[in-house]
Protein backbone atom coordinates (compact mmCIF):
# COMPACT_ATOMS: atom_id res chain seq x y z
CA UNK A 1 0.00 0.00 0.00
CA UNK A 2 1.74 3.22 -1.12
CA UNK A 3 1.41 6.74 0.30
CA UNK A 4 -1.21 7.64 -2.28
CA UNK A 5 -3.66 5.03 -0.95
CA UNK A 6 -5.66 5.07 2.23
CA UNK A 7 -7.26 2.61 4.63
CA UNK A 8 -10.66 3.32 6.17
CA UNK A 9 -10.90 1.85 9.69
CA UNK A 10 -14.36 1.58 11.29
CA UNK A 11 -14.65 0.68 14.97
CA UNK A 12 -18.02 -0.13 16.55
CA UNK A 13 -19.04 -1.30 20.00
CA UNK A 14 -19.82 -0.16 23.51
CA UNK A 15 -18.04 3.08 24.32
CA UNK A 16 -15.76 3.67 27.27
CA UNK A 17 -12.89 6.06 28.07
CA UNK A 18 -9.64 5.38 26.24
CA UNK A 19 -10.94 3.57 23.13
CA UNK A 20 -9.95 6.25 20.64
CA UNK A 21 -6.60 6.69 22.33
CA UNK A 22 -5.90 2.95 22.17
CA UNK A 23 -6.38 2.74 18.41
CA UNK A 24 -4.43 5.94 17.80
CA UNK A 25 -1.52 4.50 19.79
CA UNK A 26 -1.45 1.46 17.50
CA UNK A 27 -1.45 3.71 14.44
CA UNK A 28 1.31 5.87 15.93
CA UNK A 29 3.51 2.81 16.45
CA UNK A 30 2.96 1.90 12.79
CA UNK A 31 3.93 5.38 11.62
CA UNK A 32 0.48 5.98 10.13
CA UNK A 33 -0.75 9.42 9.10
CA UNK A 34 -4.37 10.21 10.01
CA UNK A 35 -6.14 11.87 7.07
CA UNK A 36 -9.61 12.12 8.59
CA UNK A 37 -11.39 11.03 11.76
CA UNK A 38 -14.95 11.18 13.03
CA UNK A 39 -16.65 9.66 16.06
CA UNK A 40 -20.30 9.35 17.10
CA UNK A 41 -21.69 7.94 20.36
CA UNK A 42 -25.40 7.11 20.72
CA UNK A 43 -26.55 5.67 24.04
CA UNK A 44 -23.03 4.38 24.85
CA UNK A 45 -22.64 2.78 21.42
CA UNK A 46 -19.56 4.01 19.56
CA UNK A 47 -18.90 4.37 15.85
CA UNK A 48 -15.36 5.58 15.16
CA UNK A 49 -14.11 6.11 11.62
CA UNK A 50 -10.48 6.86 10.75
CA UNK A 51 -9.00 7.33 7.30
CA UNK A 52 -5.24 6.72 7.45
CA UNK A 53 -2.23 6.60 5.16
CA UNK A 54 0.23 3.85 6.07
CA UNK A 55 2.91 4.30 3.43
CA UNK A 56 3.47 0.57 3.10
CA UNK A 57 1.93 -2.88 3.51
CA UNK A 58 -1.47 -2.70 5.22
CA UNK A 59 -1.49 -6.26 6.60
CA UNK A 60 0.54 -5.47 9.78
CA UNK A 61 -1.86 -2.62 10.51
CA UNK A 62 -4.92 -4.84 10.04
CA UNK A 63 -3.43 -7.49 12.34
CA UNK A 64 -2.39 -5.04 15.07
CA UNK A 65 -5.71 -3.15 15.03
CA UNK A 66 -7.72 -6.39 15.02
CA UNK A 67 -5.77 -7.65 18.03
CA UNK A 68 -6.38 -4.41 19.95
CA UNK A 69 -10.09 -4.52 19.05
CA UNK A 70 -10.35 -8.06 20.43
CA UNK A 71 -8.67 -6.95 23.66
CA UNK A 72 -11.13 -4.07 24.02
CA UNK A 73 -14.24 -6.08 23.10
CA UNK A 74 -15.19 -4.01 20.04
CA UNK A 75 -15.43 -4.73 16.31
CA UNK A 76 -13.19 -3.31 13.62
CA UNK A 77 -13.60 -3.32 9.84
CA UNK A 78 -11.22 -2.21 7.07
CA UNK A 79 -11.69 -0.86 3.58
CA UNK A 80 -8.91 0.08 1.16
CA UNK A 81 -9.95 3.34 -0.45
CA UNK A 82 -7.50 3.27 -3.36
CA UNK A 83 -5.68 6.35 -4.59
CA UNK A 84 -6.42 9.00 -1.99
CA UNK A 85 -7.19 12.49 -3.16
CA UNK A 86 -8.88 15.21 -1.12
CA UNK A 87 -12.55 15.28 -2.14
CA UNK A 88 -13.61 18.24 -4.28
CA UNK A 89 -15.00 21.08 -2.22
CA UNK A 90 -18.79 20.88 -2.24
CA UNK A 91 -21.11 23.55 -0.93
CA UNK A 92 -22.38 22.54 2.48
CA UNK A 93 -25.61 23.39 4.30
CA UNK A 94 -27.15 22.80 7.68
CA UNK A 95 -30.63 21.33 7.43
CA UNK A 96 -32.51 21.67 10.72
CA UNK A 97 -35.62 19.53 11.21
CA UNK A 98 -38.11 20.41 13.95
CA UNK A 99 -41.33 18.64 14.83
CA UNK A 100 -43.84 17.95 17.56
CA UNK A 101 -43.90 15.01 17.10
CA UNK A 102 -41.15 14.19 14.61
CA UNK A 103 -42.12 10.86 13.10
CA UNK A 104 -39.82 8.42 11.36
CA UNK A 105 -41.88 8.80 8.18
CA UNK A 106 -41.19 12.54 8.15
CA UNK A 107 -37.45 12.04 8.57
CA UNK A 108 -37.50 9.40 5.83
CA UNK A 109 -39.30 11.80 3.48
CA UNK A 110 -36.90 14.67 4.19
CA UNK A 111 -33.76 12.56 3.80
CA UNK A 112 -35.15 11.09 0.57
CA UNK A 113 -35.66 14.61 -0.78
CA UNK A 114 -32.09 15.50 0.15
CA UNK A 115 -30.79 12.51 -1.79
CA UNK A 116 -33.01 13.37 -4.78
CA UNK A 117 -31.34 16.79 -5.05
CA UNK A 118 -27.93 15.10 -5.37
CA UNK A 119 -26.85 16.14 -1.87
CA UNK A 120 -25.27 13.85 0.70
CA UNK A 121 -25.81 13.79 4.47
CA UNK A 122 -22.39 13.96 6.12
CA UNK A 123 -23.44 14.18 9.75
CA UNK A 124 -26.60 14.08 11.88
CA UNK A 125 -26.83 15.55 15.39
CA UNK A 126 -29.74 15.74 17.80
CA UNK A 127 -30.45 19.26 19.07
CA UNK A 128 -33.38 18.64 21.41
CA UNK A 129 -35.81 16.05 22.69
CA UNK A 130 -38.29 18.53 24.21
CA UNK A 131 -40.41 20.60 24.12
CA UNK A 132 -39.92 19.66 20.47
CA UNK A 133 -37.72 17.09 18.78
CA UNK A 134 -35.08 18.56 16.48
CA UNK A 135 -32.10 17.34 14.48
CA UNK A 136 -29.35 19.07 12.55
CA UNK A 137 -28.06 17.51 9.33
CA UNK A 138 -24.82 18.65 7.72
CA UNK A 139 -25.39 18.23 3.98
CA UNK A 140 -22.91 18.58 1.14
CA UNK A 141 -23.39 18.99 -2.60
CA UNK A 142 -26.59 19.29 -4.57
CA UNK A 143 -28.30 22.41 -5.88
CA UNK A 144 -28.97 24.79 -2.94
CA UNK A 145 -32.05 26.39 -4.50
CA UNK A 146 -33.61 23.04 -5.31
CA UNK A 147 -32.69 21.80 -1.83
CA UNK A 148 -34.55 24.69 -0.20
CA UNK A 149 -37.55 24.46 -2.51
CA UNK A 150 -37.96 20.69 -2.31
CA UNK A 151 -37.54 20.57 1.46
CA UNK A 152 -40.05 23.39 1.92
CA UNK A 153 -42.64 21.40 -0.05
CA UNK A 154 -41.91 18.22 1.91
CA UNK A 155 -41.96 20.05 5.26
CA UNK A 156 -45.44 21.37 4.51
CA UNK A 157 -46.60 17.89 3.49
CA UNK A 158 -45.20 16.36 6.67
CA UNK A 159 -46.37 19.25 8.90
CA UNK A 160 -42.92 19.85 10.30
CA UNK A 161 -40.40 22.70 10.06
CA UNK A 162 -37.23 22.46 7.99
CA UNK A 163 -34.59 25.19 7.80
CA UNK A 164 -31.73 25.28 5.29
CA UNK A 165 -28.74 27.51 6.00
CA UNK A 166 -25.27 27.73 4.46
CA UNK A 167 -22.64 26.03 6.61
CA UNK A 168 -20.29 28.97 6.89
CA UNK A 169 -18.79 31.34 9.44
CA UNK A 170 -21.76 33.69 9.34
CA UNK A 171 -24.08 31.17 10.96
CA UNK A 172 -21.85 31.02 14.03
CA UNK A 173 -21.24 34.77 14.05
CA UNK A 174 -24.79 36.02 14.63
CA UNK A 175 -24.68 38.86 17.18
CA UNK A 176 -27.97 40.83 16.98
CA UNK A 177 -31.55 39.58 17.10
CA UNK A 178 -34.55 41.82 16.43
CA UNK A 179 -37.96 40.51 17.45
CA UNK A 180 -41.44 41.60 16.50
CA UNK A 181 -43.68 41.90 19.57
CA UNK A 182 -47.36 41.11 18.94
CA UNK A 183 -47.89 37.37 18.33
CA UNK A 184 -44.12 36.86 18.41
CA UNK A 185 -42.57 37.92 21.72
CA UNK A 186 -46.00 38.16 23.38
CA UNK A 187 -49.18 36.20 22.82
CA UNK A 188 -51.95 38.02 20.96
CA UNK A 189 -52.31 41.50 19.49
CA UNK A 190 -52.11 44.41 21.91
CA UNK A 191 -54.50 46.66 19.99
CA UNK A 192 -57.17 43.97 20.11
CA UNK A 193 -56.74 43.71 23.88
CA UNK A 194 -57.09 47.49 24.16
CA UNK A 195 -60.13 47.46 21.89
CA UNK A 196 -61.81 44.92 24.15
CA UNK A 197 -61.34 47.33 27.08
CA UNK A 198 -62.68 50.22 25.03
CA UNK A 199 -65.72 48.26 23.87
CA UNK A 200 -64.83 48.54 20.18
CA UNK A 201 -63.42 45.09 19.49
CA UNK A 202 -65.72 44.45 16.53
CA UNK A 203 -64.88 47.76 14.86
CA UNK A 204 -61.14 47.21 15.29
CA UNK A 205 -61.47 43.67 13.92
CA UNK A 206 -63.29 45.05 10.87
CA UNK A 207 -60.50 47.53 10.14
CA UNK A 208 -57.91 44.80 10.57
CA UNK A 209 -59.79 42.64 8.05
CA UNK A 210 -59.81 45.53 5.53
CA UNK A 211 -56.08 45.97 5.99
CA UNK A 212 -55.47 42.27 5.45
CA UNK A 213 -57.60 42.46 2.27
CA UNK A 214 -55.36 45.22 0.99
CA UNK A 215 -57.99 47.97 1.25
CA UNK A 216 -55.90 49.92 3.79
CA UNK A 217 -52.16 50.14 4.29
CA UNK A 218 -50.68 49.60 7.73
CA UNK A 219 -50.47 53.26 8.71
CA UNK A 220 -54.05 53.97 7.64
CA UNK A 221 -55.39 50.96 9.48
CA UNK A 222 -53.37 51.75 12.60
CA UNK A 223 -54.54 55.37 12.75
CA UNK A 224 -58.18 54.29 12.22
CA UNK A 225 -57.93 51.71 15.01
CA UNK A 226 -56.18 54.08 17.41
CA UNK A 227 -58.88 56.69 16.76
CA UNK A 228 -61.43 54.22 18.15
CA UNK A 229 -59.53 54.22 21.46
CA UNK A 230 -60.12 57.96 22.03
CA UNK A 231 -61.20 58.67 25.61
CA UNK A 232 -59.82 55.44 27.07
CA UNK A 233 -58.42 55.91 30.55
CA UNK A 234 -54.66 55.37 30.63
CA UNK A 235 -55.26 52.94 33.49
CA UNK A 236 -56.72 50.46 31.00
CA UNK A 237 -53.54 50.76 28.96
CA UNK A 238 -51.50 49.99 32.04
CA UNK A 239 -53.74 47.04 32.89
CA UNK A 240 -53.15 45.47 29.47
CA UNK A 241 -49.42 46.17 29.77
CA UNK A 242 -49.22 44.51 33.18
CA UNK A 243 -51.07 41.43 31.96
CA UNK A 244 -49.17 40.74 28.75
CA UNK A 245 -48.34 37.05 28.37
CA UNK A 246 -44.93 36.19 26.96
CA UNK A 247 -44.82 33.53 24.27
CA UNK A 248 -43.65 30.18 25.69
CA UNK A 249 -39.88 29.97 25.45
CA UNK A 250 -39.38 33.75 25.31
CA UNK A 251 -37.45 34.00 28.57
CA UNK A 252 -35.26 31.03 27.66
CA UNK A 253 -34.48 32.57 24.27
CA UNK A 254 -33.57 35.95 25.77
CA UNK A 255 -31.60 34.47 28.68
CA UNK A 256 -29.57 32.18 26.43
CA UNK A 257 -28.80 34.78 23.77
CA UNK A 258 -27.71 37.29 26.41
CA UNK A 259 -25.27 34.71 27.78
CA UNK A 260 -23.86 34.37 24.26
CA UNK A 261 -23.32 38.12 24.04
CA UNK A 262 -26.13 38.89 21.58
CA UNK A 263 -27.56 42.38 21.31
CA UNK A 264 -31.35 42.06 21.68
CA UNK A 265 -33.97 44.44 20.29
CA UNK A 266 -37.72 44.60 19.78
CA UNK A 267 -39.62 46.56 17.13
CA UNK A 268 -43.37 46.83 17.12
CA UNK A 269 -46.24 48.29 15.16
CA UNK A 270 -47.81 48.45 18.61
CA UNK A 271 -47.09 50.93 21.35
CA UNK A 272 -44.24 52.19 23.51
CA UNK A 273 -46.34 51.73 26.66
CA UNK A 274 -45.84 47.99 26.09
CA UNK A 275 -42.38 47.83 24.55
CA UNK A 276 -40.74 50.08 27.16
CA UNK A 277 -41.92 47.73 29.90
CA UNK A 278 -40.78 44.65 27.97
CA UNK A 279 -37.38 46.23 27.38
CA UNK A 280 -37.00 46.87 31.10
CA UNK A 281 -38.40 43.52 32.23
CA UNK A 282 -36.23 41.45 29.88
CA UNK A 283 -33.16 43.73 30.01
CA UNK A 284 -33.20 44.22 26.23
CA UNK A 285 -30.82 46.60 24.50
CA UNK A 286 -33.18 48.44 22.13
CA UNK A 287 -36.92 48.94 21.67
CA UNK A 288 -39.00 50.93 19.19
CA UNK A 289 -42.75 51.27 18.70
CA UNK A 290 -45.51 53.81 18.13
CA UNK A 291 -46.37 56.41 20.77
CA UNK A 292 -49.98 56.95 21.83
CA UNK A 293 -50.91 60.52 22.67
CA UNK A 294 -52.24 60.96 26.21
CA UNK A 295 -53.90 64.10 27.58
CA UNK A 296 -55.29 64.47 31.10
CA UNK A 297 -54.93 60.75 31.73
CA UNK A 298 -56.84 59.64 28.63
CA UNK A 299 -55.97 58.56 25.10
CA UNK A 300 -56.69 61.17 22.45
CA UNK A 301 -57.01 58.65 19.64
CA UNK A 302 -53.90 60.04 17.96
CA UNK A 303 -50.27 59.00 17.57
CA UNK A 304 -47.20 61.07 18.32
CA UNK A 305 -44.32 61.04 15.84
CA UNK A 306 -43.66 58.82 12.82
CA UNK A 307 -45.37 55.45 12.51
CA UNK A 308 -43.36 52.24 12.90
CA UNK A 309 -44.53 50.43 9.79
CA UNK A 310 -43.08 47.78 7.50
CA UNK A 311 -40.36 50.02 6.04
CA UNK A 312 -39.53 51.53 9.44
CA UNK A 313 -38.97 48.09 10.98
CA UNK A 314 -36.33 47.28 8.36
CA UNK A 315 -34.72 50.68 8.87
CA UNK A 316 -34.66 50.11 12.63
CA UNK A 317 -32.93 46.76 12.11
CA UNK A 318 -30.19 48.58 10.21
CA UNK A 319 -30.08 51.36 12.82
CA UNK A 320 -29.71 48.93 15.73
CA UNK A 321 -27.04 47.00 13.83
CA UNK A 322 -25.10 50.22 13.20
CA UNK A 323 -25.47 51.26 16.86
CA UNK A 324 -24.15 47.88 18.01
CA UNK A 325 -21.41 47.72 15.37
CA UNK A 326 -22.86 44.52 13.90
CA UNK A 327 -22.87 43.81 10.13
CA UNK A 328 -26.28 42.96 8.69
CA UNK A 329 -24.94 39.50 7.78
CA UNK A 330 -24.71 38.84 11.54
CA UNK A 331 -28.29 39.81 12.35
CA UNK A 332 -31.41 37.71 12.95
CA UNK A 333 -34.97 39.04 12.56
CA UNK A 334 -38.09 37.24 13.79
CA UNK A 335 -41.69 38.13 12.99
CA UNK A 336 -45.08 36.83 11.94
CA UNK A 337 -46.85 39.38 9.75
CA UNK A 338 -46.61 41.26 6.46
CA UNK A 339 -45.44 44.25 8.47
CA UNK A 340 -42.25 42.26 9.21
CA UNK A 341 -41.43 41.27 5.63
CA UNK A 342 -38.84 43.95 4.84
CA UNK A 343 -37.08 43.36 8.17
CA UNK A 344 -36.97 39.59 7.62
CA UNK A 345 -35.55 39.85 4.13
CA UNK A 346 -32.95 42.45 5.09
CA UNK A 347 -31.52 40.52 8.06
CA UNK A 348 -28.75 37.96 7.74
CA UNK A 349 -31.31 35.34 8.83
CA UNK A 350 -35.04 36.03 8.65
CA UNK A 351 -37.28 33.68 10.67
CA UNK A 352 -41.05 33.55 10.21
CA UNK A 353 -42.56 32.57 13.57
CA UNK A 354 -46.05 31.03 13.33
CA UNK A 355 -46.46 33.36 10.40
CA UNK A 356 -48.88 34.05 7.59
CA UNK A 357 -48.17 32.02 4.40
CA UNK A 358 -46.82 35.03 2.50
CA UNK A 359 -44.33 35.65 5.30
CA UNK A 360 -43.26 32.01 5.48
CA UNK A 361 -42.53 32.03 1.75
CA UNK A 362 -40.43 35.21 1.93
CA UNK A 363 -38.38 34.39 5.05
CA UNK A 364 -35.18 32.38 5.06
CA UNK A 365 -36.84 29.82 7.30
CA UNK A 366 -39.98 29.31 9.35
CA UNK A 367 -40.94 27.94 12.76
CA UNK A 368 -44.51 26.80 13.37
CA UNK A 369 -44.16 25.21 16.81
CA UNK A 370 -45.46 27.39 19.69
CA UNK A 371 -42.10 27.77 21.47
CA UNK A 372 -39.99 30.86 20.77
CA UNK A 373 -36.83 29.20 22.06
CA UNK A 374 -36.97 26.82 19.08
CA UNK A 375 -35.10 29.65 17.34
CA UNK A 376 -32.04 28.59 19.36
CA UNK A 377 -32.00 25.25 17.55
CA UNK A 378 -31.79 27.07 14.21
CA UNK A 379 -28.60 28.67 15.53
CA UNK A 380 -27.17 25.23 16.31
CA UNK A 381 -27.63 25.52 20.09
CA UNK A 382 -28.72 22.29 21.79
CA UNK A 383 -31.18 21.82 24.64
CA UNK A 384 -28.39 20.20 26.68
CA UNK A 385 -26.23 23.31 26.26
CA UNK A 386 -29.10 25.54 27.39
CA UNK A 387 -29.75 23.43 30.47
CA UNK A 388 -26.05 23.17 31.31
CA UNK A 389 -25.74 26.96 31.18
CA UNK A 390 -28.75 27.30 33.50
CA UNK A 391 -27.27 24.75 35.89
CA UNK A 392 -24.00 26.70 36.03
CA UNK A 393 -25.80 30.00 36.67
CA UNK A 394 -26.18 30.75 40.41
CA UNK A 395 -29.47 32.54 39.66
CA UNK A 396 -31.00 29.23 38.58
CA UNK A 397 -31.17 26.43 41.11
CA UNK A 398 -32.91 23.10 40.95
CA UNK A 399 -35.57 24.47 43.28
CA UNK A 400 -36.18 27.55 41.18
CA UNK A 401 -35.71 26.16 37.69
CA UNK A 402 -37.70 27.83 34.92
CA UNK A 403 -40.23 25.39 33.43
CA UNK A 404 -39.83 24.20 29.85
CA UNK A 405 -41.21 26.78 27.45
CA UNK A 406 -40.58 29.76 29.73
Amino acid sequence: MDDATALLITVTGRDRPGLTSAFCEVLAALGARILDIEQVVIRDRLTLGMLVSLGGDEEPARAALSARAAELGVSVEFEAIGAHRPPPRAQRHYVTILGQPLRAAAIAAITRRIADTGANIDRVSRLSRYPIMSFELLVSGGDPERLRADLAVEAAAQRIDVAVQPANLYRRAKRLIVLDVDSTLVAGEVIELLAAHAGCAAEVAGITARAMAGELDFEQSLRHRVALLAGMDVGALEHVRDHLVLTPGARTLVRTLKRLGFVLAIVSGGFTHMTDELKSQLALDYAAANTLEVEHGRLTGRLVGPVVDRAAKADLLEHFAAQAGVPLSQTVAVGDGANDLDMLTRAGLGIAFNAKPVVRRAADTAVSVPYLDAILFLLGITREEIEAADADDPRFTAAAAVPVGE
